[in-house]
């Protein structure tokens, strides 16, 4: 049986120790992100809250909370290996994507963390 751990303490110290290995997977059902770790064969699992959406060059308007998921889903499903995490706070449940490919940035709330062993 799969171990799950719910915390996102264990997304936070897998990015802290090795940044560079962590990529985005995919989007899942119920609005789950999920990352993996290649270093340490992690996938971690997030339920998204609300996802804010801006051109990360502009200092334009975020997006609509609704209009951000579609973006990240969009990003997700085209670019996926342009996606990375910039900027994780466990304690306010807040991770910061970027896109490379269409340079936005998005500020995932996450409402629930899962770490599963791969």
């Amino acid at each position: 049986m799969t171990q799950i751990i719910k915390s996102g303490a264990f997304l936070q110290q897998c990015w802290s120790v090795h940044p560079l290995c962590v990529t985005v997977k995919r989007m899942a059902e119920d609005r789950t992100l999920v990352l993996t770790c290649s270093a340490c064969k992690f996938a971690h699992h997030l339920v998204l809250g609300a996802v804010l959406s801006k051109e990360s060059a502009a200092p334009a308007q975020p997006l609509s909370e609704t209009d951000g998921e579609k973006a990240l889903t969009q990003c997700v499903t085209q670019h996926r290996a342009a996606l990375t995490m910039r900027e994780m706070d466990v304690f306010q449940d807040l991770v910061l994507l970027r896109c490379a490919e269409c340079r936005r940035h998005y500020e995932v709330t996450i409402a629930s963390f899962s770490t599963h062993q791969r």
